[in-house]
């Protein structure tokens, strides 16, 4: 297994540093490849320590707002990812938001109810013909996973699912790793990323991701804001460190920069 960088690109370094500065941070970060490792089984997935402890030492920080902008469920995420209590929370890509106590709980129409039975349906009876499938079931949609199949079953339970499903307009389908996501509320990191920036009132944004879907996240991010891609595959994100155990080193230098180099306010 490859190592952890020993160090973070010169320019990466040079934009924390900046970023660190700016009156109200908002730090975004997806979890699942980002914050912690890609596992076999989705509930098995942890925060990795060091990106845990730098995680709740930001959000303690004033004028600092952390969030977690996932595509697990929210029940989900709160399981694995233990966040620490400021923290702001989207689930679904987007279609489940927790900005505190207040948040109101998604409620879908019937018509989305409808729709939803139809796409779990599709789902279901993929992953009951195909061997190493798995359906995750959210409240405005359903998941199809294939990451432990052969990828010929993968294919052909995509395949099905997407023929099943294809010409409703009610359905939102969108990909990612060994993953289809089908959603009856039309949302992405994106929109999820500028609501949260209008909410917290953030200066600027630091955003980290893994995925296909957090390209949308990237694609929203403005001038001064910092976008970091987590792996190989291409991007919109400016900066881009090779897998999660590199994270680490972002928040301990945000932490560290922002504790100690931002100028005290009055």
């Amino acid at each position: 297994m490859r190592q952890p960088l020993a160090q973070l690109p010169a320019e990466l370094e040079s934009a924390i540093r900046r970023i660190a500065q700016t009156p109200h941070l908002l730090l975004a970060l997806d979890f699942d490849g980002t914050m912690a490792p890609i596992v076999e089984h989705a509930e098995d997935a942890r925060p990795l320590p060091r990106t845990a402890a730098a995680l709740a030492a930001l959000s303690a920080l004033e004028g600092t707002t952390t969030a977690l902008v996932s595509g697990r469920a929210l029940g989900s995420l709160r399981m694995v990812a233990a966040p620490p209590a400021p923290t702001l929370l989207v689930g679904s890509h987007g279609a489940e938001t927790w900005l505190g106590p207040d948040s109101p709980p998604l409620v879908l129409t019937a018509e989305q109810s409808a729709t939803l039975e139809l796409a779990r349906a599709a789902v279901a009876q993929a992953t009951s013909l195909y061997k190493g499938t798995v359906a995750e079931d959210k409240p405005a949609g359903v998941a199809l996973h294939y990451r432990l199949a052969s990828k010929a079953d993968g294919h052909a339970a995509v395949e099905l699912v997407m023929e099943a499903l294809s010409g409703n307009p009610a359905i939102h389908i969108s990909t990612g790793k060994k993953v289809l996501e089908i959603s009856v509320i039309k949302a992405n990191k994106g929109q999820s990323l500028a609501a949260l920036r209008e909410y917290t009132q953030a200066t600027a944004t630091l955003f980290a991701g893994d995925d296909v879907t957090d390209e949308h996240g990237f694609e929203v991010l403005r001038p001064g804001d910092v976008g970091i891609k987590v792996g190989k595959s291409q991007t919109h994100a400016e900066f881009r460190i090779p897998k999660p155990q590199d994270l680490p080193m972002v928040l301990e230098l945000l932490l560290a920069a922002r504790t100690n180099g931002r100028p005290h306010t009055t």
